[in-house]
């Protein structure tokens, strides 16, 4: 007889109330499923648990069958995969976002960021949102060569290409693969905009591209810096570059010429709320004119991710952190709400945007946005295609 065993349940029924009182919700089917993972399996990582996908018809469980199996069980292992998606950007229509097109390398982030909005989208390949998302990887080694082909079609029309808004293309298998990089040279070789999104200091490292497009407003970069504390940073975002790396990358872009934005993202109640005007401070600082904010956000599974890791890691502020984001979503756990998705509602998201703007004033963020352009535009030729004879 095998000394591991797994058994298959079906999602349980609805779970207790949640020790926060508030509204009725649709209840969690992973509620009451026992899908912790010893800390030891997961050490460097963001997730709990590896509750199975919603998509799933059955849940899978780890159990002791009494043989003490489960100890024996090894970490989780990063592993690769490869994507063979046959286009690279996508498409949005989303009317509170400042981009209608995004382009993300990879799926799922090694990152390993609890919060992160993105955790649900494992679930469309049959894979848990929670340690799967930042252990199991995607990755578009022909990305580059897709974007060619796709910008050289007759009908594109260029405009700002988003770049991490997903998943983040900085994270630590970018390294090795350098797909960012092959991106940002087809970008800078058609001369189109690009606006990036991350939290890793290895965004430094395409300086040499970035600065090129950026004398011709062709890039900007946002880097997120969700707290100072280098313990809560390393908690909540185990592998993404501490803060100290992140503001170090903030002013080396900004000395190189490429319009940099600092954002305080996602803003917690109770957690890293208090920041705000230290974090806008350091930024500005480090020579940093931008600067924006967003709420946190927990769609789907990612609102129970997010509350076994407060229970697991600061169960004393359970209780209040989740009062305060209810009190900013209408009473429920998220509200995905256009237009206040972002940002929330009621006297606690006013008193953090007026904080966020009273700060900018001061510090002399915001005064000025950085704007790209399309006018430099130059389609690249398909493949085959016959040449103009003048």
């Amino acid at each position: 007889m095998s000394r591991a065993s797994n058994a298959l349940r079906h999602p349980p029924v609805a779970p207790p109330q949640s020790p926060v009182q508030g509204p009725a919700e649709a209840p969690s089917p992973f509620a009451e499923i026992e899908v912790a993972i010893d800390r030891q399996r997961r050490r460097g990582r963001g997730a709990q648990s590896n509750a199975s996908g919603r998509y799933e018809a059955e849940a899978r469980v780890a159990f002791d069958d009494g043989w003490q199996s489960l100890e024996e069980l090894p970490p989780f292992q990063t592993t690769v995969a490869l994507d063979t998606a046959r286009k690279v950007i996508t498409r949005n229509d989303s009317p509170d976002i400042g981009f209608d097109r995004s382009i993300n390398p990879y799926r799922g982030c090694e990152h390993g960021c609890v919060y992160c909005f993105a955790r649900p989208t494992h679930a469309y390949l049959g894979l848990s949102p929670g340690l799967d998302f930042e252990s199991k990887l995607f990755v578009k080694p022909d990305a580059p060569e897709l974007l060619e082909k796709e910008l050289a079609a007759p009908g594109y029309e260029p405009r700002m290409i988003a770049i991490g808004t997903n998943t983040d293309p900085y994270q630590p298998i970018e390294r090795e693969r350098k797909i960012m990089r092959g991106i940002l040279e087809v970008l800078e070789r058609t001369a189109h905009p690009v606006g990036i999104v991350t939290k890793s200091a290895l965004v430094t490292r395409d300086i040499d591209i970035l600065a090129r497009m950026a004398k011709r407003n062709l890039a900007k970069v946002a880097i997120s810096v969700t707290s100072l504390d280098p313990k809560l940073a390393r908690t909540m975002e185990p592998r993404a570059s501490t803060p100290p790396k992140r503001l170090e990358a903030l002013r080396m872009l900004a000395e190189a010429g490429i319009p940099t934005t600092v954002m305080v993202a996602p803003v917690i109640p109770a957690l890293n709320d208090s920041e705000i005007e230290r974090i806008l401070d350091a930024a500005a600082h480090a020579g940093v004119k931008e600067a924006s904010y967003v709420l946190l956000r927990l769609p789907l599974e990612v609102r129970d991710l997010f509350r076994e890791w407060l229970m697991a890691n600061y169960p004393d502020r359970y209780r209040h952190v989740f009062t305060l984001i209810r009190d900013m979503r209408g009473g429920r756990d998220y509200d995905s709400q256009w237009g206040t998705r972002m940002k929330g509602t009621g006297p606690m998201a006013w008193m953090i945007g007026r904080r966020f703007e009273i700060a900018c004033e001061k510090l002399g963020l915001n005064k000025r946005r950085s704007k790209l352009t399309t006018a430099h535009f130059a389609r690249p030729k398909r493949i085959n295609e016959q040449l103009d004879l003048f």
